[in-house]
């Protein structure tokens, strides 16, 4: 799987943190220069982070082996397509993405844990929170 392309996500992190945080755009000024133009932060900004595959826990290398392998899952709603609906992944056509539950030790429910994939190379995200956030998967680490 390869990762998918990657916006500049620096500059929206910037200007989402600086309307969060200050309430409005920050332009920075010196003594001798003029201030820079405000930027404002863009309507929608998508905020998925990254996470090293060597800090993912045990469990979740055990669903990347199974994706990789094309299963047996342990859990029926395992490779069904999943809607984006919390709109956080990129925007793609509905089958784009599927999940995996990504085993909770001593949890009796399937827990809050899963990866979802994209059709991409190694385009894997986890989310450790049902969805309310993602990680981007770097295999190369």
């Amino acid at each position: 799987m390869r990762f998918p392309p990657r916006t500049a996500r620096t500059g929206a992190a910037a200007a989402l943190l600086s309307t969060l945080l200050l309430g409005g755009p920050v332009a920075a000024t010196t003594a001798h220069a003029a201030p820079a133009p405000a930027v404002s932060a863009p309507a929608t900004v998508l905020v998925v982070g990254d996470i090293c595959y060597g800090d993912l826990p045990a469990q979740a290398h055990d669903t990347l082996d199974l994706i990789e392998r094309g299963g047996p899952y342990p859990y029926e709603q395992d490779g069904t397509v999943f809607q984006n609906r919390e709109g956080i992944l990129p925007d793609r056509s509905t089958g784009y993405y599927h999940e995996y539950t990504v085993i909770t030790p001593g949890s009796p429910t399937r827990g809050a844990r899963r990866i979802v994939t994209g059709e991409q190379d190694q385009e894997d995200y986890y989310t450790a929170d049902h969805y309310a956030s993602f990680d981007l998967v770097d295999h190369t680490c």
